[in-house]
């Protein structure tokens, strides 16, 4: 039996809806064959908030908290971090949202004039850093901070632009921090203070607002 044969008694031996349930599979396959999934990692202090920021995003798949800028193996957060910044991996369909609009997600929602932390959380591995894992977005991360830093003339932005490296996730306990303990996660971000100074720094900026969906 031909193999074309064979295909038309298999498709006679099924219902109507056996049908339309294989059809929409096969199309599911195709989009998620066309979808180009990449990653980007950015460290905005605390990772609970930064994972927060990105999941809000439509193209954004996953958003993993952890470790990321230090030479330090196996880092943890209840043990030794020391030289790696509190960071978020971004996985996302470059097909719906691109590296640009990551980047202007993630200046508008951090304070990039304070090189001592982030808002409350103080220290090294609270520090803001973009990291760039080949030419293109290396290019694209350094024109952003010129144009972020030119909306703020009297002030140096602190945020630097980093080499990718490994990253490691954090403990899992942290991983999606908000949907766990979502009492304890608006307290502590109400309490620090974040989005207070992130409404002082940029209400009043329209930098990089063409795409609605990045408005707050």
């Amino acid at each position: 039996m031909s193999q074309q044969a064979t295909q038309r008694s298999f498709l006679q031996g099924l219902t109507f809806a056996q049908v339309l349930t294989i059809l929409a599979a096969l199309t599911c396959m195709s989009v998620n064959t066309l979808a180009e999934e990449r990653t980007a990692s950015f460290a905005g202090g605390c990772f609970w908030c930064v994972e927060v920021d990105f999941q809000k995003l439509d193209g954004v798949i996953d958003v993993v908290s952890g470790f990321t800028g230090g030479s330090l193996q196996n880092p943890t957060y209840r043990g030794n971090h020391e030289g790696h910044y509190e960071a978020a991996e971004v996985t996302y369909d470059s097909e719906k949202i691109s590296y640009e609009e990551l980047l202007v997600n993630f200046w508008r929602t951090i304070d990039p004039l304070d090189a001592g932390g982030q808002f409350c959380d103080r220290g090294f591995s609270y520090k803001t850093a973009v990291f760039v894992d080949n030419e293109a977005e290396g290019i694209a991360a350094e024109k952003s901070l010129l144009e972020v830093d030119a909306l703020f003339p009297n002030d140096s932005v602190a945020t630097v632009i980093l080499p990718a490296g490994r990253f490691w996730p954090v403990e899992e306990y942290h991983q999606n921090y908000a949907e766990k303990n979502p009492l304890r996660y608006k307290y502590y971000r109400f309490s620090c203070g974040r989005d207070k100074r992130v409404s002082e720094l940029w209400d009043d900026k329209n930098w990089g607002l063409s795409d609605q969906s990045l408005k707050p």
